[in-house]
């Protein structure tokens, strides 16, 4: 078991600080502060506009960095503003810590030692959801967010909503602006620093639930939840319109075209015939116009027919820049063999956003279709006289 002395030291050594934002915690706050400093000096304090004797306290503790909004701007600005303050200085990771005497200061350790195995990494307390101390409502939104996340980013983690967490500061510093700024906000960076391939690391942390009569909490269920399905509403849209697709397809460039094409289509036990098919698919749906839903319909598709999803999903992809400007263009042309309206002089590099579509709706829409129908059996069909050609044909 480490001492303290020895957790100092590696807190030092990794330029990590705790970071504690407060609103009207007087009660607890002198404690976690006196706590915390048994492992490190390394403590930031934003004082998010209490109205109790925070402001009394911080000044008899004068060793503690403060910052102090004139009035209460909510926990996500709050969060910002230490992340700031800690980068100023240096820090390189900051250790956030709730300010209700929820969150044990014996658990720092466990996030400063896996932090140091994996350094590039975020890391979340996750809590013990089965301990009958914790409230109904807090087990429904744990179970309500690890559901939202899942379809945000594709991972499961232990814990999304807990406060207690480990952020790496220059992946945080990366995010020049956030939506929110206030309990949703942890909701918002989890998964931006997702999207950005930042790591997600749980560790297990004790959590103190003070009897109902005495707890302190700043958490309005109305209001609050509201924010924070508005915010999951608006991140799943950015996922499926664009990240997921994206992220998608910088994976395959990291295992790379050739390695995938092996695995998936050469060792693959499915037949040609059922191989081109998922091209076939794959492709059509991608090119038509329902953004952010290719993959969940070409999954879908794949599945029902019982096509080659990975092989689909890849196909699927094909509406991504550089590609989209050309595929707008080729399918608005296309539509003008239906509708009768000529091309525009308009260069499929540049030219094309989402007022041009509004404005062609109808036309392109067409396009898309026949367009889509004439690439898909084009490569649909090339695919099936290359597999035959290069690959022995596999068993239905």
């Amino acid at each position: 078991m480490q001492t303290n002395q020895e957790v100092r030291q590696k807190i030092d050594d990794l330029r990590c600080c705790v970071l504690i934002p407060t609103y009207n915690n007087g009660r607890t706050l002198e404690g976690l502060i006196r706590d915390v400093q048994s492992l490190t000096r390394n403590i930031i304090v934003v004082n998010d506009g209490s109205t109790d004797n925070t402001l009394v306290i911080l000044e008899q503790i004068p060793e503690v960095v403060s910052f102090a909004f004139p009035s209460n701007r909510g926990k996500g600005r709050a969060l910002q503003k230490g992340f700031e303050m800690a980068i100023e200085k240096g820090y390189r990771y900051a250790i956030t810590i709730d300010s209700d005497g929820q969150h044990m200061v014996a658990d720092i350790p466990k996030f400063i030692e896996l932090i140091g195995k994996e350094p590039e990494s975020l890391i979340v307390g996750a809590r013990n959801m089965d301990d009958p101390a914790v409230p109904g409502s807090s087990r429904f939104g744990h179970k309500f967010s690890i559901f939202w996340f899942w379809i945000e980013t594709g991972l499961q983690i232990a814990d999304v909503q807990t406060g207690f967490r480990l952020y790496p500061l220059e992946k945080v510093s990366e995010i020049r602006r956030f939506f929110t700024g206030k309990y949703e906000f942890e909701v918002e960076i989890l998964a931006r620093l997702a999207w950005r391939g930042v790591k997600i690391l749980s560790v297990p942390i004790e959590v103190y639930y003070a009897p109902k009569e005495t707890r302190v909490s700043h958490f309005r269920k109305g209001p609050d939840f509201t924010r924070t399905s508005i915010l999951n509403a608006i991140l799943v849209f950015m996922a499926l319109l664009w990240v997921r697709p994206f992220m998608f397809a910088k994976g395959l460039k990291r295992k790379s075209i050739k390695g995938f094409i092996k695995e998936y289509v050469f060792d693959s036990s499915d037949s040609n015939t059922k191989i081109a098919l998922s091209v076939f698919v794959g492709l059509y749906i991608g090119i038509l116009p329902v953004w952010g839903w290719q993959m969940v319909i070409a999954f879908g598709l794949a599945h029902f027919f019982r096509l080659n999803k990975f092989v689909t999903l890849a196909a699927s992809n094909i509406s991504i820049p550089p590609m989209l400007p050309l595929i707008l263009y080729l399918s608005y042309e296309a539509g003008g063999w239906v509708v009768g309206t000529k091309i525009s002089a308009i260069h499929y590099s540049s030219g094309f956003d989402y007022q041009w579509i509004k404005a062609n709706f109808f036309q392109y829409v067409v396009g898309s279709l026949i367009f889509g129908g004439i690439l898909s059996v084009s490569l649909g069909s090339l695919t099936y006289l290359l597999l035959n050609i290069f690959r022995k044909t596999k068993p239905s």
